[in-house]
Order: structure tokens, then sequence, then C-alpha cells
């Protein structure tokens, strides 16, 4: 089996770039080790994602957009993110000449979509489940091997296999950890006020707790905390879930009811200090995961996909190798800005936020009030997240 492009992983990134591929020329194979889970009719997704702008345009683009069911989405208008009671930053979309900051999708509507769309299609061929063993480099492409199967060749590897990837490791590319790891705890909310597509983060000694708003009288919790108050949220009864986390949000919502069970994830930021190699390229959360209170990981993980997804259709164009090793280099070099800056961005929230020292907590309150109230500033820190791509 010879391909052009290989991807190994086929969620939202590897499944949104073979997408982008499919009018390229280039012949691609999308190799996973599962399918996704069928849909659970009328229940929410556990998993949502707040998509910028840039990520929609994207998604548009594909063609993938124009397939997801407008109302299972809601709009995020405004953001209130919240240190201690003197510190407080609002964003608001109006404000900064936008129509909205960002979208909040169900995690699995976005993936059926993509999976759907790539179903047919003459230039690219699924190997789904399939087992990667083994990698093999060789002048002209890479060897993969497969349980089971006749082994892979393609002039250029993706690995888009998330965090754990196994190209990564297979690659011996030294992936460098956060040492210091939380447990995100998710579960959906009906609640009692209106949350007029307002998103809202507080900055709390046990962790960063986010409510996302879904439409109608819903929202999504995403509390990023230690794993011993992970596992009381997750033990707790519905009644005493729904008034811990209503308290948490200084009950901005009124009375809560759960809507869908809690469940949990671990969280451990890391990225890779070079994420090609000749022939091999990582995209996503195989080359970075960044911890989810700034909600840009997926957003980050389009980006690559976009960019790189360009440059190879420029590669096939001109009847170019895509394996290429400038052009994988300058894919590097192009995306490190923005996610070395958005690294530093969540570093700097979570020690701003998180700091406990008195001194440093007058100056994060001056500082945030002071930032609050110059919009100029506040519409420079809102496009920076909405990003684009």
């Amino acid at each position: 089996m010879v391909f052009d492009v290989a991807i190994v992983g086929a969620g939202l990134v590897g499944a949104s770039l073979a997408r982008a591929l499919k009018d390229t020329g280039l012949n691609c194979v999308l190799i996973d080790g599962a399918l996704p889970p069928e849909p659970k009719p009328g229940a929410w997704d556990i998993r949502v994602y707040a998509l910028s702008p840039a990520s929609q345009a994207f998604l548009e683009r594909i063609g993938i957009w124009q397939e997801l069911d407008a109302r299972r989405m809601a709009s995020v208008y405004a953001m209130q993110v919240h240190g201690d009671s003197a510190s407080r930053l609002e964003f608001s979309a109006y404000q900064s000449g936008a129509e909205r900051l960002a979208t909040i999708v169900e995690a699995g509507a976005v993936q059926r979509a993509l999976w759907a769309s790539l179903q047919g299609e003459p230039h690219i061929s699924l190997l789904c489940p399939a087992r990667t063993l083994n990698l093999e480099l060789r002048a002209d492409c890479i060897v993969l091997q497969l349980a089971g199967a006749e082994p892979v060749r393609a002039r250029l590897l993706v690995g888009a296999d998330g965090a754990n990837s196994w190209v990564r490791e297979a690659a011996g590319m030294p992936i460098h950890k956060n040492s210091v790891t939380h447990t995100a705890v998710v579960a959906n909310f009906a609640c009692e006020k209106a949350h007029h597509g307002t998103a809202f983060q507080w900055f709390r000694s046990d962790g960063v707790l986010a409510w996302l708003p879904l439409p109608g009288d819903h929202f999504s919790m995403v509390w990023s905390t230690d794993e011993v108050n992970a596992h009381a949220l997750l033990a707790a009864p519905a009644r005493e879930l729904c008034a811990r986390v209503a308290d948490a949000g200084a009950h901005s919502l009124g009375l809560l009811e759960v809507a869908t069970a809690p469940a949990s994830f671990p969280i451990a930021p890391a990225w890779v200090a070079r994420r090609t190699r000749p022939r091999m390229v990582l995209i996503g959360d195989a080359a970075h995961v960044v911890h989810p209170l700034a909600g840009q990981g997926v957003n980050l993980g389009f980006g690559d996909a976009s960019l790189l997804a360009a440059m190879l259709a420029e590669q096939a164009a001109h009847q170019r190798d895509p394996g290429d090793w400038l052009t994988l280099r300058r894919f590097e070099r192009e995306r490190s800005g923005d996610i070395l800056a958005m690294r530093f961005v969540i570093k700097g929230l979570q020690h701003l936020f998180g700091a406990r020292s008195s001194t440093i907590a007058l100056a994060r309150n001056v500082g945030l009030n002071v930032t609050d109230r110059l919009p100029i500033i506040k519409n420079l820190l809102a496009r920076r997240a909405m990003g684009s791509v």
C-alpha cells in the first residue's frame, strides 16, 4: 500500500487534515485504532469545544461546518474571568467588533461529520481499526508495519494521534511534560437563570472552574482540579454535585440540575521542542497539550491542520515531494509562534490568578481592574484569543 501522505490518528485534527487534502490529488491514508462512538439520541455530548472564529472558518472551508446542527451549538458573546472578589475581567464580542467570541460545539458531532465526509473519497483510504507496530525511515518514504495487514508506505507521515502519540514515541521525539498534573471533571447542567451566551471562568484555590454556554438553559462545566477534589465531585450525589458547582460559581446561574453525569480525564500539559523529523511531522495534541483553562487545545490543532494542508496543497500543485524537509521545517517555524504564545499566556494566567501572595494579589487586582477599563487592550486580548487560521 503506497501513499503520498499517511495520517495516524483519526480524531478531529487528523480527520480534518485528511478532509482538507481530499481535492489536492494527494493519495492519503487515515489510520486509527478505533471507530468513533455512536451518538446517543438526544443526549448532550460530555465533551464540548469552544471553537474560535478561525477554527470555524477552517471547518467551513473544508465543508464540515455546514453539516453541523445549528440547534445544538451555542454562541459565546461574552466571557467573565474571575480571580478573587476584587479581580475580574470581562470580554465582549460587541466591544471587540466581532459577531461572537467562540462557538460551543459537541466533540462527537464534529467527529461524525468529518468521518461521514471521508467515506467514498477516491483519494482517501481509511484503515480503521488498525494497529501500528513499527515504523522505518527510508530515503524516499516511511514504512509503517500494521498488525495483520500489508505495510503502508508514505512519502510523509503525520502523527495526529493525541497526547499519548505512538508516532512520537516510535520516532524517538522527546516530549517535555509539566510536573503539575490535574484532573478535569466535566458535566452538563440545566440552569435556573439565562446565561445569555456568557462563558464564566473562576480561578480558585482548588483549581480552575469553567462554565460554557449550551443551547437553551444548559451549560457545560469543566473543573480542572486536584485528584482528591475530582474524586469527591465524581462520587457526589446529583443534588450535592449541583450545590457544590453552584456555590463554586457564586450562584451566577441560580439553581442547577445535572443533565449529563460527570466524567473525568487527566490533564498533563506537554510539548515537543522539535515536531519534525525527515518525512515526519506531529500536529495537534501529539505535539502540544495545553491546559484547558484557555479552551485553545483543539483550536491550535485545527491551526496545525489548516496550515499543513495549505503547504501540502502547494507542494502537490507543483508536483513536489510532500515529505520535503524544507517544507516541514517551514511549517514548524510558522506554527511555533502561536503555540509558544499560547503556552506563555496560559502559564501567565495560572500564576496571575493562582498567586496566594497578598502583594501579588494586590498588583493583580489593580492591573486587571485597569485593563478592564481599557477597551483597546481588552479588544487586542480578545482578538488574540479568537485566533487566525
